[in-house]
């Protein structure tokens, strides 16, 4: 958490935390909006493929990245969430320069969620456990699009409140806070080695598509 004086622009977010949140907010989509055509099939297995790839890098990111990537900088307690969430209906919440309480809180749901999804759509396209499992499924998607609905609403919230425009963060990857709060490396050859690994993959996938 940081305080007015003494920001300036920082390096917040590294290149594969960025890469990593828009493949999964496209993977997402598409998997989503492909759910329900067999016309489609392929094009949503394929992408929820992604997805659980995407959620294992992140989950080891989470561990081994940059200072405000690791779970540890930014996954609080009930109390923390608590006070955030009063401080925004009081229309001055504290500053973090990562991820604030309840963004934590929808990032984690989001990727439990995620895992979810991944598991039950493997079991279910793969004909095992039944047909509970795709309901499982299809309730865990609808879940994650409710956190996901949420959580921009708060990004827009708190952009507002901050006077600071969260989305454009994630894209340039920069937000304020003091030069000891950012990051050292943005980390592009390993973003643009995730980006690389997933295109491959969906090639592969078109290429072992069967003719229509």
């Amino acid at each position: 958490m940081t305080h007015s004086a003494d920001k300036s622009s920082i390096l917040v977010w590294d290149a594969p935390v960025r890469v990593f949140h828009w493949l999964l907010v496209l993977s997402f989509a598409g998997a989503y909006l492909t759910a329900e055509s067999e016309r489609w099939r392929l094009v949503h297995v394929t992408l929820g493929y992604t997805m659980a790839g995407l959620l294992a890098f992140r989950l080891l990111w989470g561990f081994a990245g940059t200072r405000h990537a690791r779970f540890s900088s930014f996954v609080r307690g009930p109390a923390a969430v608590m006070d955030y969430l009063r401080s925004m209906l009081r229309g001055a919440p504290a500053h973090f320069t990562g991820h604030n309480p309840a963004g934590a809180v929808a990032i984690v749901w989001m990727l439990g969620a995620g895992a979810v999804i991944v598991v039950t759509g493997w079991t279910t396209y793969n004909e095992i456990g039944g047909e509970w499992l795709s309901e499982v499924h299809e309730g865990a998607a609808n879940f994650m699009l409710a956190v996901a609905g949420v959580h921009v609403a708060g990004v827009v919230l708190a952009s507002r409140l901050h006077r600071e425009n969260l989305v454009r963060s994630m894209v340039t990857g920069r937000k304020l806070g003091t030069p000891a709060e950012g990051v050292r490396r943005s980390w592009w050859p390993l973003a643009l080695a995730l980006v690389v690994a997933v295109l491959v993959f969906w090639w592969l996938q078109w290429q072992g598509a069967p003719a229509p």
